[in-house]
Order: C-alpha cells, then structure tokens, then sequence
C-alpha cells in the first residue's frame, strides 16, 4: 500500500492538470509515478521539464540503461518496473542486455562505460575520481555528454527516491530489485 495516496485525475490541483494532460498524450495513459508528482504541481513540471530536456541528451538505449543501473542501485522496485518495460518495448533492448544494465554494464563497449560511470555516481554520491571521467572520455563521450550522464543519473535519483519514499503502487509488470528483494 502506497504511503501517499495516489490521487484521481479530478483531485489533483489545477495547475497539474495540464501537465497530465500532456504526459497522457505523450504516453497514451498516466503512470502512477506522475499522478504521485502532480500533488505538486512545481514538482510535476520540473519532473516533466527536466524529462523532455534529457530526451534529447544521449541516446534512448543509453538512457533507459542509465534508469535501470540506477533504479537496481537504489532499490526501487518502481522504476526497475517501468523501466524495464520502458527498455524492452521502446528502446528494444533484449532481456540480456536488461539485465546487464541493472548490474551497471552492457554488452556495448561504449555503453557499458556510460552505464558503469552512472552506476558509480549514484553509489558513490557524485565522488568519482578524474581517472573515472578520463575512461567515460576516452571511449568517445565529450564533455557535454559527461554531463548529460550525471543528469540523467540524477533525474533518474529523483524519482527513485519518490516512488521509494511513497512506495508508489507498481502500474507496470513488476520486477524487483536483487537489492530490494
């Protein structure tokens, strides 16, 4: 049972409606992750904006590595759920490569570099060494995606500790996290 209730579409505040709105149109429904975030409205639109802005940074399968990595990090049940779904049917990666994500690697020289980058951040609360960014540079990243990286792990921090902390009811085929479990 979720510690903060889940709203219904008519119980949210004004100002979060049509930012559901958008997220329905986007996704062809509302997961329960957004109508937790849409009690607040100023948190809902920095969810959503910081969303849209980051789906232009990296690339889709790098992304949805980087949110299974992290989820798998921090135990979150939730977005290992979404994301893993996420993974399979938008960014079509095989169930393998999934898993090899959670453990913070990927059969993809490049990014298994980025994902094992991500996972260290998150595990070690941002205190990487200038050698660990000398790796993530030498495989090919810049320093624009160097940052890009951080901020996906970030976002993806985020909602970890959202869903964790409200233990946010799972609307997608549930997969737990070994660390969790």
């Amino acid at each position: 049972m979720t510690r903060i209730a889940l709203p219904d579409r008519n119980a949210v505040p004004q100002a979060s409606k049509p930012i559901l709105d958008a997220v329905e149109k986007q996704l062809g429904s509302v997961p329960n992750m957004f109508r937790l975030a849409a009690l607040s409205p100023a948190a809902l639109s920095g969810l959503t904006a910081n969303n849209a802005a980051l789906g232009k940074a990296l690339d889709l399968k790098t992304r949805e590595r980087i949110a299974l990595a992290v989820a798998e990090v921090n135990g979150c049940n939730y977005c290992l759920s979404a994301h893993s779904y996420l993974a399979a049917n938008l960014a079509k990666l095989d169930a393998d490569e999934i898993g090899l994500a959670r453990l913070g690697r990927s059969a993809d020289a490049k990014a298994n570099v980025a994902v094992g980058f991500a996972a260290k951040l998150v595990r070690e609360r941002g205190h990487v060494t200038e050698a660990d960014i000398d790796t993530v540079r030498e495989v090919g990243f810049s320093d624009a995606q160097i940052i890009e990286i951080v901020a996906v792990a970030a976002e993806n921090v985020f909602t970890n500790f959202l869903n964790i902390a409200a233990e946010t009811e799972i609307d997608f085929p549930v997969v737990e996290s070994k660390k969790a479990a």
